[in-house]
């Protein structure tokens, strides 16, 4: 009867740890399997921010630039005032204090940036002085505040639209997009969430004045009409130092 007994002690232990461990895997199962799943999920996350990207962009592949966004009425007219700050050059991160929002000359940065990056981010924006010494080299800037960064539709215009001007072999590809940030100065007009900036040398055609200004002109909505009328009436040409293409300094 004894042996009876502890045989089948044996045979409740044994089933109980064979429940134990049917748990464990189960357990372990299900461990694997959500880890899995989150890490799909990050990789799939990660990669459908480059191909919804991809995406939007495809719809402008056939467009041209004139006809992303408004039409050219949206701008107003284009405001010029005499330019200073030529050659002046600080190291980065001096403080520098512009009285124009957003700035068109002035003086900036000892380092300016490249013709490889056409868009930035209110989150990865250099600073005014890196992008007001770009001017000084014949870039053309595209400005935006809060308005269009909020509106997802506006952003892949100017997605679309900065894709116009991809490539670094050519200076008439000399553009950049750039957030007008809160802390950087005071808001634009009433009404107008974009802005053209240009540093001028007062042309280069026979009524060139050569007298350096620096140009506006601020829009309601985005216009790639109105950029395309503004880089054509000031080329990158038509700045102090207009045949420096690559990023450093000078």
């Amino acid at each position: 009867m004894a042996k009876q007994d502890k045989s089948d002690r044996r045979a409740v232990l044994e089933s109980m740890r064979s429940q134990r461990r049917n748990a464990d895997r189960r357990r372990n199962f299900m461990i694997v399997g959500v880890c899995c799943l989150i890490a799909i999920l990050i990789v799939g996350a990660a990669a459908y921010g480059p191909l919804k990207n991809r995406y939007d962009l495809a719809q402008f592949n056939d467009m041209d630039l004139a006809d992303i966004g408004a039409p050219a009425s949206v701008c107003g007219e284009v405001i010029t005032k005499p330019a200073t700050g030529g050659s002046d050059h600080v190291q980065e991160p001096t403080p520098i204090a512009y009285a124009d929002s957003p700035p068109a000359f002035g003086q900036h940065y000892d380092v300016w940036e490249g013709l490889e990056r056409k868009l930035y981010t209110t989150a990865d924006r250099p600073p005014l002085g890196r992008l007001v010494h770009n001017m000084e080299h014949g870039f053309t800037i595209l400005w935006y505040d809060e308005t269009i960064a909020d509106d997802e539709a506006a952003m892949d215009d100017l997605r679309g639209l900065a894709s116009k001007f991809r490539g670094t072999d050519n200076f008439r590809l000399k553009f950049k997009a750039a957030p007008w940030l809160a802390d950087d100065g005071a808001a634009f007009p009433d009404g107008q969430h974009v802005a053209f900036t240009h540093w001028s040398v007062g042309g280069t055609g026979d009524d060139a004045t050569g007298e350096q200004v620096g140009v506006w002109q601020y829009c309601s909505e985005l216009s790639g009409a109105g950029l395309e009328a503004f880089m054509l009436d000031y080329p990158y040409t038509d700045s102090p130092e207009p045949s420096v293409g690559d990023m450093g300094t000078g």
